[in-house]
């Protein structure tokens, strides 16, 4: 019987959680599809306990990451020890998600020993350049090598079309962000993480935040930080902030917010315990773009502290709204949603645009298809 091999490349937090039922699915496959994982290491410390999750377990691990590290480290060392991997591998495909700088030099590396690439998460766009950065440019670079194209809703499809790729090489898959969440937020949680055991849901409006990409460094990232010390100032409100460890993030957060009363300054959560938070929060504000399609399946506002988002589903949705990085308007438009009840209800709604959770089903099929097993 005919096999393929696939390997799938991960790097960073977000892409093992998206990739994770993927890699399941593969697995399922197993008497058509050897499915083989590399670890590219762009996160390290913060990727292990996902893996874990996951019950992932890398065939290779390329280590890269050095502390400080630059676009410029991580794009060459990945390059480098990736290309021998894949030399020595020779796989039927490779399989990428997002936007990362991980994803970005897996199908430029994959381009160069012409080995066809599959891209999760294809046809995202805010047609900035520099917003997200360097994402944007990371995924429409991505989209010119891919050959299957993974679109998580019609109108990443549709952006996809608008470029120039062929309608039999897109496959409207919804996203695999939900298929992981709905795989977790099913599971039992007894509340053992010590940073959130004495938070109060019931009586508290507990706000969410995360915050910490590259185009928020600096002043972006000062300005969110005053905003999030007035809203703190709010009755009743407890803010929960998972800190991501880059020194860019977590030196100016702890200079403008530690030891404030109602600001839990948190290390970044084990998935379990963020699904938790997440279910059980009031509102959420973030800059990150997986929490814009994971907070909709439990209902939760999501103010998006961005100046554009790629994912305009929710603002359509009317579930998410863009305030950008101004800390009077992003004050401004969270006091209307911790005062007005009308405000609220209007947003928060049960709603996901991003998916059903069968999509790491679909795009395994696309993958058997195009490959006729």
């Amino acid at each position: 019987m005919k096999k393929i091999k696939v390997i799938t490349i991960l790097g960073t937090r977000p892409e093992v959680i998206k990739l994770a039922p993927v890699i399941k699915e593969l697995k399922k496959k197993k008497c058509k599809i050897i499915s083989k994982t590399i670890l590219t290491g762009q996160h390290r410390q913060m990727v292990r306990q996902f893996l874990e999750l996951f019950h992932i377990r890398p065939d290779y691990n390329l280590d890269i990451m050095h502390k400080d590290q630059s676009l410029f480290d991580i794009t060459s060392r990945c390059l480098q020890k990736l290309s021998k991997v894949l030399k020595e591998e020779k796989p039927d495909l490779i399989l990428i998600e997002g936007d990362t700088t991980t994803a970005f030099i897996s199908s430029l590396c994959a381009f160069y020993l012409k080995i066809p690439v599959g891209h999760v998460e294809a046809g995202l766009r805010t047609y900035n350049k520099y917003q997200p950065y360097p994402e944007e440019i990371n995924r429409r670079l991505i989209s010119v090598v891919g050959d299957l194209h993974f679109a998580p809703t019609k109108i990443a499809l549709k952006n996809l079309l608008n470029e120039g790729i062929r309608t039999d090489n897109i496959y409207l898959t919804g996203n695999t962000v939900v298929d992981a969440l709905y795989s977790i937020s099913n599971k039992k949680y007894s509340i053992s993480n010590k940073n959130i055991n004495g938070i109060d849901f019931r009586k508290k409006k507990v706000i969410l935040i995360t915050a910490h990409r590259r185009e928020s460094f600096g002043g972006p990232l000062a300005q969110i930080c005053k905003a999030i010390k007035l809203i703190a100032e709010f009755p009743n409100v407890e803010i929960i902030y998972p800190v991501h460890l880059n020194p860019n993030v977590k030196k100016p957060v702890e200079a403008i917010l530690k030891n404030k009363k109602n600001i839990h300054l948190l290390p970044p959560l084990d998935y379990l315990s963020f699904v938790y938070v997440l279910k059980n929060c009031y509102l959420v504000l973030t800059d990150s773009g997986g929490v814009q399609e994971e907070a909709p399946a439990f209902g939760k506002p999501i103010l998006v502290m961005r100046e554009v988002t790629e994912r305009p589903e929710g603002i359509k949705a009317q579930i998410a709204k863009v305030v950008g990085m101004d800390s009077k308007r992003i004050v401004s438009q969270t006091r209307k949603l911790i005062f007005s009840a009308a405000a609220y209800r209007k947003m928060a709604k049960a709603v996901n645009p991003y998916g059903d959770g069968q999509a790491a089903r679909r795009i395994v099929k696309a993958i058997a298809d195009y490959f006729q097993l």
